[in-house]
């Protein structure tokens, strides 16, 4: 199926020409019907003689139902232009022109319509010369009337030349967006859209956006057929299974689950609207210049949802867009800025990112223009990487950016789920290996460098890459919950040696009488520096506050097993010569170390 939405002032005939065409009267309402004008979306299909389906969405071209016709008009790739033969080019049709080149539509017939009742060439040549400078200007006309039937045949062969240069079908995450609901009794609710993206297929789970409600495809029909599955682009009615009426509306979309993430946040690229002299020899896309002004309110239109946007200028050709509602957008989307106030399409907007960094700082907005002026209109995964330094390889497909396998880009490096460019690869092993010497000279007695601390000074997005980092560096060495330099082993100042080798003089000569608390934190004696002492072997940890000699385990079971078995602690703390404070702890150990075992609450034995 092929999908085409009509363009034009209000009264100029489209939906006439669209029954001519399909036998189908698009109009639904009966104010529609009853005031001879469209107000809201209509819908009709034929089968052109080359067997290719075209369904068409029919827009009103009045003024104050821009809105509907920019729903409708929206995720459409092509358009039937229509310029009436009696009146010419009018109002609107420059309001539709000026949205359909925002929009990015490139394709499109142009119908002289009510051929019989004016002079068709004079309104063409008219068409041509408002059209001169926009991506329409080439495309075909046709004279037709609806009324006597004239050039309708043409008209058709016209539409099966535009079809063919359109795409069969457009991969990607399936994104359909909502423009009509209702309620089918024994069905439930029925959702209808253009397709614009993906695929969809019966039983399918999507998700209503932004709501973000899980739902299940019941039923699909395409051109009131039912079908089993439907390849984008088409006009599609889905039956879902889990939401009600009340709970999705037009403008919001049905996404593939995963594949898209709504944002409230969005940098573009802005685009001017509208025919340009033949004589600038400009592309397209030209950008909207500086000294446009562009409103801090406006209202952006995508897909069928319009959405209240404030704007902040970013450089001669970027914006910030911040949404009063959140919308599922990937880079390369195409809007438009549209002032309600003025009645006027502003600009044409791309979409360059949908999760664009903060700007904190002074000059943080020039510089943010700077890395924009780099950006395609379409997704690079090299590029996105290479600007963002570093990005969850998640957060690359939900902004609609293919990033399945980088294996085969050589400036990206994959660690776990996130993706970083080589440059930032490198820098990170470079202020890994200073902060940790920084780290050793600054705490000697320390292990290492934390891992939580490390990731702080390089600005790591998750502290699990600090492993993966230093295991690349020879020079470095993973201990524990920190990293050190290979060649640097902790130390302590000089006075605190002095104190330590007092302690193990001491206890050569009094293995059991261990200094309290209090003693050591006067010698300076934190428990860091005894770690210190028990990691090298000169200290043994009874428990907190209490360290002996290592040999003085060995020397207190020698003493123990001269005693009479099984003994009381009363009996073991006079075979050791020291206090109850020191012998409790030291029989703990032992019991612990199995060095000796309890026979009874109050007796223990050497275990042999």
């Amino acid at each position: 199926m092929y999908v085409i939405a009509t363009a034009g002032h209000v009264d100029h005939g489209k939906t006439t020409l669209i029954r001519a065409l399909t036998g189908m009267e698009a109009d639904r309402w009966a104010e529609e019907k009853r005031r001879g004008m469209t107000i809201d979306l209509g819908y009709a299909w034929t089968t052109l003689d080359s067997g290719r389906q075209v369904a068409f969405v029919d827009v009103p071209g009045h003024q104050r139902f821009i809105t509907n016709m920019l729903a409708g008009v929206g995720p459409v790739p092509a358009v039937l232009f229509v310029v009436a033969a009696d009146e010419g080019w009018s109002a609107q049709s420059t309001e539709h022109l000026d949205a359909l080149d925002a929009l990015g539509v490139r394709h499109g017939v142009l119908a002289i319509s009510r051929a019989d009742l004016g002079d068709a060439e004079l309104a063409e040549a008219e068409a041509r010369d408002y059209l001169a400078g926009s991506p329409l200007e080439t495309m075909e006309a046709v004279a037709v009337s609806p009324v006597t039937g004239a050039g309708i045949g043409r008209l058709r062969g016209a539409l099966d030349r535009l079809t063919g240069v359109l795409p069969d079908r457009v991969d990607g995450p399936t994104r359909l967006w909502v423009d009509r609901v209702f309620t089918i009794r024994g069905a439930g609710t029925v959702v209808t859209g253009t397709l614009a993206s993906g695929r969809m297929h019966l039983d399918d789970q999507l998700e209503v956006r932004p709501a973000g409600t899980i739902v299940r495809i019941r039923g699909l029909q395409s051109a009131k057929t039912a079908v089993p599955d439907i390849n984008a682009v088409a006009r599609v009615a889905v039956n879902l299974r889990g939401v009600k009426t009340t709970e999705v509306r037009r403008g919001d979309a049905l996404t593939a689950v995963g594949g898209w993430a709504d944002v409230t946040v969005v940098d573009v690229r802005l685009t001017r609207t509208g025919p340009l002299p033949r004589q600038a020899l400009l592309p397209p896309d030209v950008l909207l210049p500086r000294d446009v002004l562009l409103p801090r309110e406006l209202m952006l239109h995508v897909g069928s949802a319009a959405v209240p946007a404030r704007t902040r200028r970013l450089g001669d050709e970027a914006a910030r867009l911040t949404l009063a509602a959140p919308l599922p957008l990937h880079v390369g989307d195409r809007g438009l800025l549209r002032d309600p106030g003025a009645a006027r399409v502003l600009a044409g907007v791309v979409v360059l990112d949908p999760m664009p960094p903060p700007l904190r700082r002074r000059g943080a907005a020039r510089q943010r223009a700077a890395e924009l002026a780099e950006a395609g209109d379409y997704p690079d995964l090299a590029g996105e990487v290479r600007r963002r330094g570093a990005v969850r390889r998640s957060d690359l497909i939900a902004a609609g950016v293919p990033a399945g396998d980088a294996s085969d880009l050589p400036s990206v490096v994959a660690v776990g789920g996130w993706l970083v460019h080589q440059d930032r690869w490198q820098s990170w092993h470079e202020q890994l290996e200073a902060a940790v010497s920084s780290w050793g000279a600054a705490h000697p007695m320390l292990p290492g460098m934390p891992r939580q601390s490390a990731a702080a000074a390089l600005g790591l997005p998750d502290d699990a890459m600090v492993d993966v980092i230093a295991r690349d560096m020879p020079g470095l060495v993973i201990e524990g919950s920190g990293v050190r330099r290979r060649d640097a082993t902790p130390a302590v100042p000089p006075e605190i040696e002095g104190e330590l080798g007092a302690l193990v003089e001491r206890l050569a000569d009094a293995p059991f009488d261990a200094p309290d608390a209090t003693e050591l934190a006067a010698a300076g004696l934190s428990e860091r520096y005894l770690a210190l002492a028990v990691r090298d072997g000169r200290l043994v940890r009874v428990t907190a506050g209490i360290y002996l000699r290592p040999q003085a385990v060995d020397e207190a079971v020698s003493r123990l097993s001269a005693l009479e078995q099984p003994f009381t602690l009363s009996q073991a703390r006079i075979a050791l010569g020291t206090t109850r404070r020191i012998a409790v702890p030291l029989m703990e150990l032992l019991d612990r170390t199995r060095r000796t075992t309890r026979v009874d609450s109050d007796r223990r034995a050497v275990r042999l």
